[in-house]
Parts: C-alpha cells; sequence; structure tokens
C-alpha cells in the first residue's frame, strides 16, 4: 500500500522541491489540492488528515494553524518552517547527530526541519560540544553565504526581475542587527549558554550556501592541530550517509576556492577544513534548498516511514 503525502505550501520552493524529487517514487500516492482551493481552509484540513505525511512548506504562523487542523492522530506532520524547531515535543530533524535525534524522527509525529544556516552551524558545532572541545561559553562566530532562493518567493522575484536595482548585483549583508530567526534553534539545539555573532549574506546566485566558523586553537579546551580536529569530524559522521567529511588534502581545498553554489542541486553535505594548526575554519558546503531544506524534509519522512534515508534524495 503506497503512503499518502499532502504538501501544504506545493507552490512554494521548499514544496516544489519536495514535490520535483517525487517525481521518482512509485511508493508514494502525491495528494494535490486544485489551485483554486490552496486557501480553502476545510480542503487543506481534509487532505491533511486524508495523509499518512504532511508537509508544512508555509509562514510561521500559518504553519502553526495547520496543526491545529490535525485531527488523525496517525498523520506525521514535517514542519519546513521557523515555527516548531525550539519545542521539545517536536523532533529536530537532523538524525545524523546522536541516536536519539533518529529515534525521535522515527517514531515521532511532529518533526521540524531544521534551518538552514542552522544545519551548517549545528553539523560543525555540535560535536565539538558533544566532545568536549569547546565549552558552552565559547565565542563563537560564524559566517553564511547563500543563494536568493532561501528568501522566499518575493526576494526571488525581485532577484529575477530584469528592471532590478544594482544592489542586487552584489552580495548583501543582512540581519545586521544579531537577531536572525535561526539563533535561538541554533543556541538550543547546540546547547550553548551565548548566541553566536553570526554574519549572513545572499548572494546573486540561485541556490547552494556555504556556513564557515573560524576557530582559534589556543581558546580551545585543549589544543588541536588542524588533522586532529578532522579526525573529530571524521569519528562523529562515521558511517553519515547524507554528511562527508573531507581529509585534509582535497582538491577542493587545495584550490583554495569553495563555490558556494557547488552543491546545488544536491540533498548532502560536505565538511571541509583549512588553516593552519594554530588558527582555522570550519566549513558546511551544502544545497540551501537541498540538506537546508527540502532534502531533509524528505530524508526525516524515510526515516519515519521506515525507509532508507537517502531513498529519492540527490547524493
Amino acid at each position: 500500500m503506497k503512503h499518502k503525502i499532502f504538501i501544504d505550501g506545493s507552490e512554494g520552493t521548499t514544496g516544489l522541491k519536495i514535490y520535483d524529487r517525487f517525481k521518482k517514487r512509485d511508493d508514494l500516492e502525491i495528494l494535490k489540492i486544485d489551485s483554486d482551493k490552496r486557501k480553502d481552509v476545510d480542503e487543506r484540513c481534509r487532505l491533511i488528515n486524508d495523509s499518512d505525511v504532511t508537509f508544512l512548506c508555509l509562514p510561521d504562523e500559518a504553519a502553526r494553524e495547520a496543526v491545529k487542523m490535525v485531527k488523525n492522530g496517525n498523520v506525521i506532520i514535517i514542519d519546513a518552517s521557523t515555527a516548531h524547531r525550539t519545542l521539545p515535543e517536536w523532533a529536530y530533524g537532523f538524525p545524523e547527530l546522536s541516536y536519539g535525534h533518529r529515534k525521535a524522527i522515527a517514531s515521532g509525529k511532529r518533526i521540524s526541519v531544521p534551518g538552514c544556516h542552522a544545519t551548517g552551524f549545528v553539523a560543525l558545532v555540535f560535536p565539538l560540544i558533544k566532545n568536549g572541545v569547546i565549552t558552552a561559553d565559547y565565542p563563537l562566530s560564524f559566517g553564511s553565504v547563500s543563494g536568493y532562493s532561501g528568501a522566499g518567493k518575493s526576494m526571488i522575484k525581485e532577484y529575477e526581475n530584469e528592471e532590478r536595482i544594482s544592489d542586487y548585483d552584489a552580495p548583501r549583508l543582512y540581519a545586521l542587527g544579531q537577531q536572525h530567526k535561526h539563533l535561538p534553534e541554533i543556541t538550543k539545539e547546540c546547547g550553548l549558554s551565548r548566541e553566536p555573532l553570526f554574519n549572513p549574506i545572499i548572494a546573486d546566485y540561485f541556490q547552494g550556501m556555504v556556513v564557515s566558523i573560524p576557530i582559534f586553537a589556543d581558546r580551545l579546551r585543549k589544543r588541536y592541530k588542524l588533522p586532529e580536529m578532522i579526525e573529530v569530524y571524521q569519528e562523529f559522521y562515521a558511517g553519515a550517509k547524507l554528511i562527508n567529511v573531507h581529509p585534509l588534502e582535497n582538491e577542493v581545498i587545495s584550490s583554495n576556492f569553495l563555490c558556494c553554489n557547488g552543491m546545488a542541486g544536491r540533498d548532502d553535505m560536505n565538511i571541509y577544513l583549512a588553516g593552519k594548526d594554530e588558527r582555522y575554519v570550519l566549513y558546511a558546503h551544502f544545497d540551501n534548498l537541498g540538506k537546508g531544506a527540502s532534502g531533509a524534509a524528505i530524508q526525516c519522512m524515510n526515516i519515519a516511514l521506515g525507509y532508507d534515508e537517502g531513498l529519492g534524495l540527490n547524493i
């Protein structure tokens, strides 16, 4: 019997990418809503409760309202918005972090997909906290460069407007007030006692991103040389299907360039480290619409339904 899937918000960027990946699968039945009923509460409610899994690809408040529509206790809700990421009753959809994370996804009915910037940061910092490499009050800062697709339909429209102003031609820094909406989940999930400084940049390309974190070795609990730090990540993510930790000698770092759209269209993540033993940078390289959104959502669905976690993904 095929599992029934409903995508609430199927016309948004994340919803479209989820639907696109499902075209390859014959084990799922996609419940579709007529275009003129996308905002019809009764029709949405019917489809949510008729489904085995509903993906919420909606603004935060709309996602909260959608959850209130659930009457069927067997429906699995996978929310791609920010609305539920810090709530204890929701599984945080990053199974590579621990057995507990994976178990919560496999057994839960409420799963929140991590934000794209948060995905890169948590992938790099969680292992350091877990292994006691840094303390919870370590003064972390990080940068993130992403394509404009992560900013939503209205921003995509502005970037793709032939008559756009010249501001869109160059990379733009944003969230200058240190109040980015991904910071609460980052702080909670990593168990930090202080929020990190965050410097996000949006640039004139469609999709793909790099999150980078600078590290001073003498500020760690124990000084780790660069090869030793790589071993920390290799051991932590050993066996992970969607996270690849690259050795010190690799083609990307030796080229001295890391292209931010290099993982566009993929659902996995590459982790690189580069620099010197006394100071180095951690890099998470992935697609903001893949492992940073729709790919992660499908990975969670696969785990929750008992499929291979990589089924239907571009890895």
